[in-house]
């Protein structure tokens, strides 16, 4: 008998549907091969057959001793994963008249089968879920634990189970089962913005706070620069408690890429924050960009929407930092193989990190440092021009004193009170951009833009033409330092970038001052 069921496979963060083909025919001989598997199957694949094999048999069902063909189809697509177990076992039980085939069309299958006949979780349940609901499937059956991650699509039920035997039985109408209900917009106001830190906890740093305003405000790349302990990665890993709350379209957006990446976790659901990611040093370019034999999402797909954090900056390998350059600039990544190419969206806020020498007090206000000459900046040579002129605002961070640190009376200003200037600041450039596809901040403005929508007085051009002749400064920092007064003006709720404005973006480029490094 020939049967189809329905399953998905995830390409990129998109998904595709794939045909289930299983015909059950003919008796096979003692010690001869019954079970044949086609249509490009990884070893994951093909290994499946043992596991659904037993966990047929663990629920009290049989395999009879016919031939079996399954046909993944399209079958010069790649299939890759555990998770076509279960639509498999559908299959074969259907084909060999075990469960009712008159609704199998209507259902998308997906799930990895235990020898017991539970199911794991999978990967990528949301980008499937959407793709079903676009190809007209009324339901998608999958782990119990993957639920919640698909019922945020609307339109489609969802049915999770926790073993495969409710799905034979659900199928057959011996039990019913209950469609998984999700009020994303309901979860999504109750649980927005619940950070665990804010910078109310941070005491002094004024003009550091005033630049990450600067930079949530805008969407500008910060790095900093000071001596251990004076507070770097602290104040970073507060960033996002001041960037504008996620909407909905982004929350989507992000959690389908942390579930293609399967790092949702068991039961987890929408991704209502933004995402704060703080790779190690030692990582790798392929899992900092993404790729592999079989092509992930890497730190800068799973930061988009959010900041990607990277501490002691000069100690990544040179040729990690190099390949962030174009994704930065394009605000995704494109990972190509032989058949196939993938596009990840990598629109992120770079915050980096770095001590200004090896021993880290070069420039402190106390000690001193003990680098040789001409080691500090063969230090700050670890990281390439046309990288640091991807970054906006050089910050130098110093040391807090005695005194601020044990001032009981002062009180710092809350992540709200300064997210309230940065939201009314980000309303006025959604307004300014409004009719411009992609662009949604001032720091994503092209070149093109940037002479149009940062005009200066003479006064201004005067002043930043002095400092483009005394730093040197090569032409993406001039677009850069624009830019960031744009920002100011706007915090600011001024439509003209003033000579304070100016002055504050130009002092924001401190790697760039001529004789800083010696």
């Amino acid at each position: 008998m020939f049967t189809k069921t329905y399953a998905s496979a995830v390409h990129g963060v998109e998904a595709q549907t794939i045909t289930v083909e299983v015909n059950a025919g003919g008796n096979v001989a003692a010690g001869k091969q019954m079970y044949f598997l086609v249509g490009l199957p990884d070893n994951a694949v093909k290994e499946g057959w043992q596991r659904i094999e037993a966990a047929i048999k663990n629920i009290g069902l049989n395999v009879p001793r016919l031939k079996l063909v399954v046909n993944l189809a399209p079958a010069d697509i790649r299939k890759e994963g555990s998770s076509y177990d279960l639509p498999i076992a559908i299959g074969i039980l259907a084909s060999t008249n075990q469960v009712k085939t008159e609704n199998l069309d209507k259902f998308i299958f997906m799930g990895e089968v235990a020898l017991d006949g539970e199911l794991r979780p999978i990967k990528g349940a949301l980008p499937i879920a959407i793709q079903a609901r676009k190809e007209g499937f009324k339901a998608m059956i999958l782990p119990k634990s993957n639920a919640r991650e698909a019922a945020i699509v609307n339109g489609i039920d969802i049915y999770g189970i926790e073993n495969i035997k409710e799905a034979i039985d659900f199928l057959n109408e011996d039990i019913e089962l209950k469609p998984t209900v999700y009020d994303t917009r309901e979860v999504f106001a109750d649980t927005s913005n619940q950070y665990a830190v804010n910078f109310s906890d941070v005491k002094g740093q004024e003009n550091i706070k005033r630049a990450l305003e600067l930079a949530a405000a805008g969407g500008h790349n910060v790095i900093l620069i000071g001596p251990p302990g004076a507070g770097k990665t602290m104040l970073a890993r507060r960033l996002p408690t001041i960037l504008p709350p996620l909407n909905l379209y982004e929350a989507l957006e992000t959690t389908k890429i942390h579930s293609v990446a399967g790092i949702l976790g068991a039961d987890s659901s929408l991704v209502t924050e933004r995402p704060f990611r703080a790779p190690h040093h030692t990582i790798s370019d392929v899992a900092l960009v993404g790729g592999g034999s079989n092509p992930n999402p890497g730190e800068i797909s799973l930061a988009h929407n959010g900041v990607l954090f990277l501490d002691e900056l000069p100690e990544f390998k040179r040729q990690v930092l190099e390949v962030m350059r174009q994704p930065m600039e394009e605000r995704k990544v494109t990972i190509s193989r032989a058949k196939i190419s993938v596009d990840y969206p990598s629109s992120f806020m770079l915050i980096a990190s770095m001590n200004p020498c090896p021993c880290g007090f070069y420039n402190h206000p106390e000690k001193e440092c003990v680098c040789g000459p001409g080691v500090v900046k063969k230090y700050l040579t670890k990281i390439s021009g046309p990288l640091l002129d991807r970054i906006d605002l050089h910050v130098e961070v110093t040391p807090v004193s005695y005194d601020e640190l044990s001032n009981h009376e002062y009180t710092a200003e809350t992540s709200e009170q300064i997210v309230e200037r940065v939201i009314r600041a980000r309303e006025l450039q959604n307004k300014r951009f409004s009719d411009q596809v992609g662009i949604f901040c001032n720091a994503q403005m092209p070149s093109r833009m940037v002479r149009d929508v940062c005009q200066l007085t003479p006064a201004g051009a005067n002043l930043l033409k002095t400092a483009m002749s005394r730093l040197q400064l090569s032409a993406r920092a001039y677009d850069r330092i624009l830019k960031v007064a744009r920002t100011g003006a706007d915090l600011a709720g001024s439509e003209d970038i003033k000579i304070e404005h100016l002055a504050e973006a130009i002092q924001y480029r401190s790697l760039d001052r001529e004789g800083w490094a010696g």
